[in-house]
């Protein structure tokens, strides 16, 4: 576990220079379709696995996407954004696992464990398909209401004037529609 923690903290070390880079574009970005975005987003904690292998992963989204008739990218792209690709993530709100599912979500989907992957990804590319069915695929409206909650999206008629879900939003539609 040692050796993890150790190794977990000099990658983060070693991709920091690439982050501050993507930060810095994605806010450009935003800059230039006139959002301010502070980079607050929240950080899963308690993520001291290491990410699930690429081959693996692909193959689990595939299946997962699949079978809702999602995008298989879109999929990946809110799992890279809400765990990093690690299946033991938890976050400060208590969002659990790789699709960052929180306790009412896992059980509107039957999830037994939250950290079994298979299982995540499922129920996040159910969750993300009932919203864009909801939304009539607008990807804005459905990433705002995976992360801020459906009422927000529908209370605001749109992306909800919160920093967060903005900042949230945009950076998967950055690396989403590239």
């Amino acid at each position: 576990m040692l050796f993890l923690i150790q190794d977990a903290g000099r990658i983060r070390a070693a991709m920091e220079s690439s982050l501050a880079e993507q930060r810095a574009s994605v806010q450009r970005q935003a800059e230039a379709a006139g959002v301010s975005i502070p980079w607050k987003a929240p950080q899963p904690v308690a993520a001291e696995c290491d990410p699930i292998p690429l081959a693996e992963l692909s193959k689990m989204i595939d299946e997962s996407s699949q079978k809702q008739g999602i995008d298989k990218n879109l999929v990946r792209e809110v799992a890279r954004q809400e765990s990093g690709f690690r299946p033991c993530a938890v976050s400060d709100r208590g969002a659990e696992g790789l699709m960052q599912l929180m306790p009412e979500t896992q059980a509107q989907f039957q999830v037994e464990d939250p950290f079994d992957p298979r299982q995540s990804l499922e129920a996040g590319s159910k969750l993300l398909k009932q919203l864009l069915d909801r939304y009539d695929g607008d990807l804005s409206k459905a990433l705002s209401a995976y992360n801020a909650g459906a009422r927000r999206v529908d209370e605001s008629g749109g992306v909800p004037d919160i920093s967060e879900t903005k900042a949230y939003v945009l950076s998967i539609l950055t690396r989403y529609l590239k």
